[in-house]
């Protein structure tokens, strides 16, 4: 009978579940009222029940066992489907065998995993049925003779006595071992199963329902206490419940009575166990309601196929812990030899599960991946066999006949591998170091192929017909590896900056804040460095320019600190110049940096340089002077203001007969040139002449007033002999002083620079900024100064009255 079409609606409960002990989220749902272990041991119930028929599970041929999945899926496609097909290792091509004595996985060549075998030797177990650890060496030793990194709690408990003799462990023995069911529940689950199912051997899986036919079957005095036997009834009904109620594989109304009255009877079994003898009402009730509701279809007509574990997430559940197996319980992150084998069993629970090949290649993908961190991240193979059934799992996404349940667990399932790894790709200078840097190479691809297949299952959704709908996209893995290395630049510039962007914020004059800038530019320079040396030579498999890219990330990032520092600074200080010349320098080792790395590219790297905003360091401390300059002779002029409006005109005294302001005026502009030739950069012939004339006007500005006071009658004026008197001294005080200050000018731009600027001056343009330096003021051939023709005089005659 073909199986009815799959409902397209579940809940969507995994959004938010994490995996326990990892950061890493559970995407195939959450599964209320079962633990991990009742989910283990219920999927081994199942595991066994399907393959009750083959070697080692009570029949004698694997040949008995009938499902429509042998059919058309057992041909061995895809890497993770343990087609059987490898010499001596698959019970599906092979049946005969028990034990593979020599095994050679398919599985591990495809996926890139060490065969673990040293001897010819197996498992072995001994004639009494005590089997050995379940590790594929048969001594019983850890690979490489040492122990590994992760080792079972249950792994001791199965040490084989030397003196016994031992025969090779069947497949049966080692799934048992592997799901750590004991020897007392495999044999109560082979003596139900025989009684159960006793002249039906050819009975198919998807026909029985297990836990109803096991509350049936077994009895209190199989169960060495009551209260196991409890416990044991427990998780029966729960998974009933879970099946049928919680999760059903085919939609439930809520007015169906065969739902009311089974959760009558679980809610009433929470009190008092079930009695499920023969003259039991409550387990007639109990059988009555279960086949009635695991028997529906689509037509909510009976059916001989039951539905009792293949309602999501139960059934992903249940795959996921038989997919698990396969790790070896003394080294969780080695992969069991016989993994063709376990994998071509497992495919006779497809049935049952409501599983496919593209849901299983799924999981199995996943369950790698999770391995790979739930083991510390110490096998890399795990991580890299994850990426070779991605690209199973590429194929069967690109299908038009997929179900919406299949695209959902898609959609979940890359979305949780994509977003542990893009954590760690956006943030790699935090999670690798130059030890294990190596691990991006590994962990990059599978990120990649991720993004990859989640883009065209959007593209591919879009369209209703494969010749309509279907559009190949462009492969965006340079565009990626750039978004990495951009946004990790970024958190780790961000990190660096951290403990002194509190410092910086609450300082209020500069020095202390241009001692963080400059500290901020040496660790930039640092972090440039070790993006080079560490990861850009492996992100450049993947994306050509990935120095050139962080150093242009780079100085984006410490330009727009840059900026925050000289916003509001409008007069220039030797803290700021110096914060400016060290930012220039910056600037000159990161374009270098994307010069060396843009050589083979077809523009030579013009298009990275265009997104680097030039510092302008030359034209910002130009701007800064010449602002200075603006603020000091304001500060004169309006020490010129007040003398107009307020100076008594007065003289100071007898030994200095000249008015107050005069004196502020001079002592003004002797600490304006002062200051002028303390800034630390090559001063220009412009700027002195801008200072000069200022303060030429101004002094001009101030004598004109003073002789315009002699023109005033004295009458009117008392104070106007007198202030004649002192307008002729001030005009030859005005003259000795103008005098002295074009001399101090010309000396000072006549010294040499190199001694007063010799730690400031600026190395010599690169090809891509070529600054353009003004003519300094102590070159010879550009000075316009006047010479003096005779010493200045020391003192100024004073006129007699």
């Amino acid at each position: 009978m073909a199986r009815h079409s799959r409902r397209e609606s579940f809940s969507d409960t995994a959004a938010s579940t994490v995996c326990p002990d990892t950061d890493l989220l559970w995407p195939f749902g959450k599964l209320d009222g079962l633990d991990k272990d009742e989910i283990r041991e219920t999927a081994y119930e199942i595991f066994f029940a399907a393959c009750r028929s083959s070697p080692g599970f009570g029949g004698r041929t694997a040949l008995t066992f009938y499902s429509k999945h042998n059919g058309g899926d057992n041909e061995g496609d895809g890497v993770g489907g343990g087609g059987g097909s490898s010499k001596g290792s698959g019970f599906g091509s092979l049946g005969r065998k028990e034990v593979v004595t020599t095994p050679t996985s398919r599985v591990k060549r495809a996926l890139g995993l060490k065969m673990l075998k040293r001897s010819p030797s197996r498992r072995m177990t001994t004639a009494s049925g005590a089997a050995s650890a379940p590790s594929s060496p048969g001594n019983g030793s850890s690979i490489g003779g040492g122990s590994s990194g992760h080792v079972s709690p249950g792994a001791g408990f199965l040490t084989v006595p030397p003196s016994r003799p031992r025969r090779p462990l069947t497949s049966a023995e080692i799934m048992r071992q592997q799901m750590r069911v004991t020897e007392q529940g495999d044999t109560r689950l082979r003596k139900t199963l025989t009684r159960t199912l006793v002249g039906q051997t050819g009975k198919r899986a998807e026909t029985i329902i297990l836990p109803l036919e096991l509350l049936r079957h077994v009895k209190t005095s199989e169960f060495s206490e009551v209260h196991e036997y409890q416990i044991w009834q427990r998780r029966q009904l729960k998974v009933i419940e879970a099946g049928l109620l919680l999760h059903p594989s085919i939609p439930l109304e809520k007015t169906n009575n065969f739902a009311m009255r089974l959760r009558e009877v679980i809610r009433q079994s929470e009190t008092k166990p079930v009695d499920t003898g023969k003259n039991s009402e409550t387990m007639a009730t109990l059988c009555n309601v279960v086949i009635s509701l695991a028997c529906r279809n689509t037509n909510t007509t009976a059916s001989d196929v039951c539905h009792w574990a293949d309602g999501y997430p139960l059934n992903i559940h249940l795959y996921v812990a038989l997919l698990q197996s396969i790790f070896d319980v003394r080294d969780e992150t080695l992969v069991l030899d016989e993994i063709d084998e376990l994998l071509e069993l497992m495919k006779k629970t497809w049935s049952m599960l409501g599983i496919t090949r593209p849901v299983h290649n799924l999981c199995f993908t996943w369950v790698l991946f999770h391995q790979y961190i739930v083991t510390s991240q110490m096998e890399p193979d795990l991580l890299g066999a994850s990426h070779a059934m991605l690209a199973e799992v590429a194929n069967d996404a690109k299908k038009s006949d997929r179900e919406a349940l299949y695209v959902k667990l898609l959609t979940s399932t890359l979305a949780s591998m994509q977003g542990w790894t893009e954590k760690r790709l956006l943030s790699y200078h935090d999670y690798f170091q130059r030890g294990n840097v190596g691990l991006i190479e590994n962990l990059l691809p599978l990120a990649l192929s991720s993004s990859r297949i989640v883009g065209e299952d959007v593209t591919i959704s879009q369209g209703s017909s494969q010749e309509k709908g279907d559009v190949k996209l462009v492969d965006s893995s340079g565009e990626r590896v750039d978004y990495y290395i951009r946004a990790s630049i970024k958190n780790a510039f961000s990190k660096v900056t951290e403990n002194m962007k509190d410092n910086v914020s609450e300082t209020e004059e500069g020095e202390e804040a241009a001692k963080m800038l400059l500290q901020l530019a040496k660790e930039t320079e640092d972090l440039a460095l070790r993006e080079r040396e560490c990861f850009s030579p492996i992100l450049k498999r993947w994306y050509s320019v990935a120095a050139g890219v962080a150093s242009v990330s780079l100085h984006q990032c410490y330009g727009s600190v840059l900026m925050q520092y000289l916003a509001g600074r409008s007069s220039i200080t030797k803290e700021t110049v110096e914060v400016l010349q060290t930012a220039g320098k910056l600037e000159k080792v990161l374009v270098q940096m994307v010069a060396e790395d843009s050589e083979e590219c077809e523009d030579g790297g013009k298009g990275l340089v265009r997104e680097m905003v030039p510092y302008e360091v030359e034209s910002i401390i130009l701007r800064l002077l010449k602002q200075w300059i603006d603020e000091k002779l304001k500060t004169v002029q309006e020490c010129l203001s007040r003398a107009k409006e307020a100076e008594t005109w007065n003289p100071k005294s007898k030994s200095e007969p000249y008015a107050q302001s005069a004196g502020e005026l001079m002592k003004l502009a002797n600490d304006a040139i002062a200051e002028f030739f303390e800034v630390p950069i090559g001063i220009t012939e412009d700027l002195v002449h801008d200072l000069a004339e200022g303060l030429e006007q101004l002094f001009q500005e101030y004598t004109t007033f003073v002789a315009s006071c002699g023109e005033f009658e004295t009458e009117l004026h008392p104070y106007a002999s007198s202030s004649h008197k002192m307008q002729q001294r001030l005009k030859v005080r005005k003259a000795f002083k103008e005098s002295h200050t074009m001399h101090c000018l010309r000396r000072r731009s006549q010294q040499p620079q190199r001694r007063r600027l010799r730690h400031l001056r600026r190395p010599p343009p690169t090809s891509l900024h070529e600054p353009r330096h003004p003519t300094p003021l102590h070159s010879p051939q550009h000075s316009t100064l006047p010479k003096l023709s005779a010493p200045l005089p020391q003192q100024i005659p004073r006129s007699k009255p």
